[in-house]
C-alpha cells in the first residue's frame, strides 16, 4: 500500500508538469515553465489551508499548552534521525552523522522516547538532511518549479527525495495491528505541528508580498539552496578570490 501511495504521488506530479506550459520569457527565466498550473493549485492549497489548516492550528496552539506542543515536536523531530542520519552518511558527513546518531539516542533514552529534548541540553547541535539535499549535494538540478495540491513547492529534486526518504524510514516496514492509522496520524499530527509552527511566518509573508506565489517560490529556493549548503555562504557566483 506504502509503494502503491508513494507511486501515485510520483504519478501525479507527472501529471501536473504535463498538464500545462508556457513560452512566456519571464516565467522560463525563473524556470518556472508550468507557473499557470503552479499558480492554479496554489490558490486551490490557500483555500484549503485558509478553510481548514489554519483554523485548525490556531485551535491546537490555543488548546494545547505550549510544553506539551514543544513535546509533539521533540518526539516527531526524533521519529525523522535515522532519515537524517542515512542522509549524514550519503553526503560523506561523518562529523554531522555522530551528532545525529548520538542525538537519536540521547533523546529516546534521556528524552522519554523524544519528548525531551535532551540533547540539546547537553550541547548536541541538531541539524536537518533530507535525499532532496543529497541529490543536490552531488549536483543534481532542482528542475522545473512545482506546485502540487496539498502539499506545496516540490520541484523534481525534492519530490524523488521525499519518496526516497519514505523507502529510508525504517519505521516504513514495521508492520503491526493499527499501523496503517498510525503512519496516518503521524503524517497528520507533522502536517499540524509545521502548521502552528509557522502560522506568524506566513501570514507575514502574505500581508506584505505583492506576490505573494512569487514571493513564496523565491523563498523556498533560498531555503532549499542553504540547506544543501548547510547554511554555508554561496560561493558559485565566482566572486570569491581566486588563489
Amino acid at each position: 500500500m506504502m509503494r502503491q501511495q508513494l507511486l501515485g504521488m510520483v504519478a501525479m506530479a507527472v501529471l501536473v508538469a504535463g498538464c500545462a506550459q508556457t513560452s512566456d520569457p519571464a516565467s522560463l527565466a525563473q524556470n518556472d515553465p508550468y507557473e499557470p498550473t503552479n499558480r492554479a493549485i496554489t490558490r486551490l492549497n490557500t483555500k484549503i489551508d485558509n478553510n481548514f489548516a489554519k483554523p485548525v492550528a490556531k485551535a491546537y496552539n490555543y488548546v494545547v499548552p505550549q510544553p506539551a506542543r514543544t513535546g509533539v515536536h521533540n518526539f516527531l523531530t526524533n521519529l525523522d534521525k535515522p532519515v537524517v542520519f542515512a542522509n549524514d552518511v550519503l553526503q560523506g558527513e561523518g562529523s554531522r552523522a555522530g551528532q545525529t546518531m548520538f542525538r537519536f539516542v540521547v533523546n529516546t533514552t534521556l528524552g522519554i522516547g523524544g519528548l525531551v529534548d535532551a540533547a540539546s541540553m547537553i550541547g548536541i547541535p541538531d541539524h536537518d538532511e533530507d535525499f532532496g539535499q543529497t541529490l543536490g549535494v552531488y549536483g543534481v538540478g532542482e528542475g522545473p518549479y512545482l506546485v502540487l495540491p496539498f502539499m506545496g513547492p516540490n520541484p523534481p529534486r525534492d519530490l524523488a527525495g521525499r519518496v526516497a526518504d519514505t523507502f529510508m524510514d525504517p519505521t516504513t516496514y514495521i508492520r503491526f495491528h493499527g499501523s496503517d492509522t498510525w503512519y496516518a496520524v503521524r503524517s497528520g499530527v507533522s502536517i499540524l505541528d509545521f502548521r502552528a509552527r509557522n502560522i506568524d511566518t506566513l501570514d507575514q509573508i502574505e500581508r506584505t508580498s505583492i506576490d505573494v506565489y512569487a514571493t513564496t517560490r523565491s523563498l523556498y529556493r533560498q531555503y532549499r539552496n542553504s540547506e544543501i549548503r548547510n547554511g554555508m555562504p554561496d560561493t558559485s557566483d565566482g566572486d570569491t578570490p581566486d588563489f
